[in-house]
């Protein structure tokens, strides 16, 4: 599985941008978990975010759902934290 995640906003504007590829890894399962639950409550299309607040964009094997704070879900707050902490 292929997770990528793109964060944009925020006060200085900098786009960061992570990708995990769970192929081989101990803990594929786990990440295909998390990945599920996170874009289940995703939306088809950017939500209105709030000023200065990050923007995100979830995209799971070409599947891509767009999120925004501070309305993030539990899933998508873990999920988007460990891509862009583990990710190149």
């Amino acid at each position: 599985m292929r997770i990528q995640v793109t964060r944009t906003g925020g006060f200085a504007g900098i786009e960061r941008h992570a990708e995990v590829d769970t192929s081989g890894r101990p803990d594929a399962d786990e990440w295909h978990a998390l990945a599920e639950k996170a874009t289940a409550d995703g939306q088809d299309v950017p939500p209105a975010g709030v000023p200065d607040g990050f923007a995100y964009e979830i995209t799971v094997d070409g599947r891509t759902v767009y999120a925004a704070d501070p309305r993030l879900t539990e899933e998508q707050r873990r999920l988007i934290t460990r891509v862009l902490k583990e990710g190149a």
